[in-house]
């Protein structure tokens, strides 16, 4: 399983734009080289058509993708909504995790729960929401967003899993935060990669002739 995150970290409505954008490019190069991948979990910015950040689950052909992503990213670009603003450099960051979800899932326990908020009599009268725990760390997580008890499961276990990976980098590199937190700590200084203007166009294209070339 690999799993890519995009943050805007606490930026603002700018980043959270570049992160939109990044979403869409994202689609659109993992289409040209066959790829797939499934947006597990997102938070919305208050500005509308901006994205705080973005959690994705991409098919094993996609990791040469989701490496490209992995890393400081900078927008360039006049504030699309702030005219006269003299920023112009808007950060994002990328976060990717290739997880052995065979060997992580089996210890993992999955129970049902009555689902909360607003839905209506399907919320009130169906057990649809899913709590996934590690057993061996405590570590859980809890998933209500998806109608079905069997997609709250699959959400369950793709955010816990990240959760551990994120758990076994930080006792590796005491620097990188978990990547569940990320949009808390969002890097800035030197980017991986650098898209301009309004057109979001990357200043150095994923190269997805070599990828076919292999």
């Amino acid at each position: 399983m690999i799993l890519l995150q995009l943050s805007a970290g606490q930026g603002p409505a700018e980043c959270g734009k570049a992160v939109a954008l990044a979403l869409n490019l994202v689609d659109q190069q993992a289409k040209a080289i066959g790829a797939e991948f499934t947006v597990l979990a997102q938070e919305m910015h208050e500005h509308k058509g901006c994205m705080k950040s973005v959690l994705l689950q991409l098919s094993s052909d996609a990791k040469a993708l989701a490496e490209y992503w992995h890393g400081p990213q900078l927008w360039v670009c006049q504030s699309p909504f702030r005219a006269k603003h003299r920023r112009k450099n808007w950060f994002f960051s990328g976060s990717m995790a290739e997880i052995d979800e065979v060997a992580m899932a089996s210890d993992i326990r999955y129970q049902t729960c009555r689902a909360s908020g607003a839905g209506g009599q399907h919320v009130n009268t169906t057990d649809s929401a899913v709590r996934a725990t590690h057993i061996a760390s405590g570590l859980s997580v809890r998933v209500e967003s998806e109608r079905s008890q069997h997609a709250n499961k699959r959400v369950a276990k793709a955010l816990l899993l990240q959760k551990l990976a994120a758990q076994a980098d930080a006792e590796e590199m005491a620097r990188d935060k978990a990547r569940w937190q990320q949009h808390q700590a969002l890097q800035r200084g030197n980017p991986k990669n650098t898209f301009k203007g309004n057109q979001f166009s990357p200043t150095v294209p994923f190269n997805i002739g070599a990828l076919h070339d292999n």
